[in-house]
């Protein structure tokens, strides 16, 4: 178990993520990208675990909360960052989302 403190990050206002939307940020050089599917929001590490694409351009579902890759087509599911389809074999990770004072926050 880590001891390791996460960080919050703030991603932008709550309204500004409405239901269907994605948006994408970068933390410390690394990219995130924070799904509302259907009024939850997920937040993944934006880089496919096969071949490190970008991998929230791809196509998304926010009713079954999946993403697609756009290189090779390895289905995500934002829930849990784990691969539904090859080439990708590795989870992705996820990040803990929270609207603190209606603003959406990760914790990295």
């Amino acid at each position: 178990m880590s001891t390791e403190e996460k960080t919050p990050v703030s991603v932008c206002p709550a309204a500004e993520l409405g239901p269907g939307e994605r948006r994408i940020i970068e933390h410390e050089g690394e990219p995130i990208a924070v799904f509302n599917c259907d009024g939850t929001l997920y937040a993944i590490e934006d880089r496919c675990s096969h071949d490190d694409g970008p991998l929230a351009e791809g196509e998304w579902n926010p009713a079954e909360c999946t993403v697609e890759c756009p290189r090779h087509g390895s289905l995500f599911d934002l829930r849990t960052g784990r691969p539904k389809t090859l080439p990708a074999f590795r989870p992705v990770r996820t990040f803990p989302v929270e609207i603190i004072d209606d603003t959406i926050t990760l914790e990295v």
